[in-house]
């Protein structure tokens, strides 16, 4: 995955993903106060924060 989207202060979701999937991680800090989102716009691969 090359392309990363971070959202946030209005930018909440993006109306052209595709393909959506949550990724939940768990760290040996403990877990991400959120998961993160992969999916595709327009056939890109991409990983919205």
């Amino acid at each position: 995955m090359k392309v990363g989207i971070i959202g946030g202060s209005g930018l909440y979701h993006l109306e052209e993903l595709e393909k959506v999937e949550e990724v939940h991680l768990d760290t040996p800090f403990g877990k991400p106060s959120s998961y993160f989102v992969t999916g595709e716009v327009n056939g890109i691969p991409v990983a919205f924060l």
